[in-house]
C-alpha cells in the first residue's frame, strides 16, 4: 500500500479496504497522542493535551484525503465531505455510504476504478 499517496494526494479513487486502513492509522496515531497526553500529565480535565491537540491538526488534512476519494470512488465530488457538518445524519451518512457502500463499477471522471488493477 502506497501510504503516501493514500494520505496526501487528492487526486484518483480508492476502495473501501484502502479507506478502513487509513482511518485504522489515523485512530492509532490519536491513541498514541492520547496515550503520550496521559503518561507526560499534559492531559487536562477532559482527557486532551497537547499531543492529542498536535494529532488532531495534523490529520485533519489526511482525513479529508481519504474522504474525498472515497467519494470519487462512488462518483461523487470530494465536497460531498461537507456532510459530515450535519449534526447525527452526517456522520451516519458519511459511515454509510464511506464506509460500507461498493464504489462505482470500471472507470468513472476521477479515474480507473481500484478493484480493477
Amino acid at each position: 500500500m502506497d501510504w503516501k499517496y493514500l494520505l496526501t494526494s487528492l487526486e484518483g479513487r480508492i476502495g473501501r479496504q484502502s479507506y478502513w486502513m487509513g482511518i485504522l492509522a489515523m485512530v492509532v496515531i490519536a491513541a498514541i497522542a492520547g496515550i503520550l497526553d496521559t503518561v507526560v500529565g499534559t492531559a487536562g480535565d477532559r482527557g486532551y493535551g497537547i499531543f492529542s491537540a498536535i494529532a488532531a491538526l495534523v490529520l485533519i488534512y489526511p482525513s479529508i484525503v481519504l474522504y474525498a476519494k472515497r467519494w470519487h470512488d462512488r462518483g461523487k465530488s470530494g465536497w460531498w465531505t461537507l456532510i459530515g457538518l450535519v449534526p447525527v445524519i452526517g456522520g451516519i451518512w458519511l459511515l454509510v455510504e464511506l464506509g460500507f457502500l461498493h464504489g462505482t463499477n470500471g472507470p468513472n471522471q476521477y479515474g480507473p476504478d481500484p478493484l480493477k488493477y
